[in-house]
């Protein structure tokens, strides 16, 4: 797809940023595949609201998550720096046995940033990034908490993780009645409807929903609906259906929110996905090579979509290619900070400007590290450079290297037949392993 940047926005866009500052909405999905959203390609499955999302803002056809997994997409986004560089290579759990990292203390994260611009910081959904002092929201930047310490639940109806109850408000224990997702959807309204009462101080909602990750568990009326609609479907591409089509519903809720409170045309809203979603649970991440966990572009390629009324063309699309934590560097900018020299990722701010963005050498990098058997406790690492991708999906099997610019579904392994290029970017995946060496993750 051609680079489709709005010429007036640049106008626009001057006129704003000297009066008064904007909203931040990141609404984060998890594990939401590229091909569950209706607004890429024909699907099963619809997202009418995601889609005019879309529609309104900035369509991203090449971003790619920070991780194949949770905790350090989540711990990138919110820093602007590599998971293993802030000590977040790999899932933080409950078991300490099986955790795989812990968030740096003292690092910056993009609430705290935004505080210093004198903004009012909340973080509703899923955290991930800590159980306890000193990694909860509170202790991490956010002036407000209302949602789920831990890494998934078991049921979304019981809100329970191995018998653990996680869900909090603030630093309170609470036991909230309902599926996840709505109540969620019902902690961002309420939140909005405050902030609307104080409006000369702008706020910053990070609303990360746990669905669709599984279990997949769908209100019983939305699997009726779609199993009406779709008698063709097997139970399990049903079920994820519903649930993203649940999913997608929440999402309408929140920005009509927006609409109903006047708050949408000062609001950038930032709609993304943690990682690709996950195919043994009959999730989509078409025309991309695999799903969650894999280096390959079907667990790292996800949505990626901006709306700013009045300073993004509406309908506008692009083929830069970035990483989910470039939104941390653009909301600093925005909001009328310098964003850190430091951080790994790059402010998006020159594309609602109508400007290319600056034309440099960027490497993608990413890394998880796991146990069990497959994994055993190491790392594992991709790196993306000029449109090659050099990559492994297990810490024991060989690099493999593609050349995504002629082989974007990555079927023809160049590992021993570019040695080159293969050398060139094992160079530059050794330097990130070397800089990350430096971090704790215990």
């Amino acid at each position: 797809m051609k680079n489709i940047v709005p010429l007036l926005s640049l106008l626009l866009f001057a006129s704003t940023t000297f009066g008064a500052k904007p909203n931040f909405l990141i609404i984060y999905t998890d594990d939401l595949g590229y091909g569950d959203v209706s607004t890429y390609h024909e699907s099963d499955v619809s997202t009418p609201h995601i889609d005019q999302l879309a529609a309104e803002g900035l369509t991203f056809t090449q971003m790619r998550a920070n991780c194949t997994v949770c905790s350090p997409s989540r711990a990138a986004l919110l820093t602007g720096r590599y998971p293993d560089l802030v000590g977040v290579p790999g899932v933080i759990r409950t078991t300490p046995g099986n955790s795989w990292g812990f968030l740096k203390p003292g690092v910056p994260t993009l609430a705290d940033q935004l505080k210093k611009q004198g903004y009012h910081t909340a973080c509703i959904g899923k955290w991930h990034l800590g159980l306890e002092s000193p990694n909860t929201p509170n202790e991490r930047g956010f002036d407000h908490f209302h949602g789920f310490l831990g890494d998934m639940m078991d049921s979304y109806i019981t809100h329970r993780r191995q018998g653990n109850n996680y869900m909090r408000l603030n630093q309170k224990e609470i036991d909230p009645k309902g599926h996840a997702t709505d109540l969620f959807t019902q902690f961002a309204t309420d939140y909005l409807r405050e902030r609307s009462q104080t409006k000369e101080e702008p706020f910053f909602l990070y609303l990360a929903y746990n669905a669709p990750h599984f279990p997949i568990e769908p209100p019983q009326a939305y699997l009726d609906a779609v199993k009406k609609a779709q008698p063709e479907l097997n139970e399990k591409r049903a079920m994820n259906v519903a649930f993203v089509q649940h999913l997608d519903d929440a999402v309408g809720k929140v920005l009509a929110s927006l609409e109903e409170l006047g708050l949408a045309e000062n609001t950038v809203v930032y709609f993304g996905s943690d990682n690709g979603g996950s195919l043994p649970h009959a999730q989509n991440n078409d025309p991309w090579r695999d799903g969650k966990q894999s280096h390959y572009d079907g667990g790292l390629k996800v949505p990626f979509f901006v709306r700013w009324p009045g300073h993004i063309q509406p309908g506008s699309t692009t083929n830069y290619e970035g990483m989910n934590f470039d939104v941390f560097p653009t909301f600093v900018e925005l909001a009328g900070g310098t964003p850190a020299e430091d951080l790994n990722a790059v402010s998006l701010v020159p594309l609602f400007e109508g400007k290319p963005m600056p034309k440099k050498q960027r490497d993608l990098y990413f890394v998880r590290r796991e146990g069990g058997q497959r994994y055993g406790g190491k790392a594992y690492q991709a790196i993306i450079r000029d449109g090659w991708k050099l990559m492994q999906n297990d810490p024991y099997s060989p690099l493999e290297l593609y050349h995504l610019k002629e082989d974007p579904q990555e079927q023809n392994d160049l590992a021993k037949t570019n040695r080159q290029k293969f050398r060139e970017l094992q160079q530059a995946l050794q330097t990130q392993i070397q800089a990350a060496g430096a971090v704790p993750w215990q």
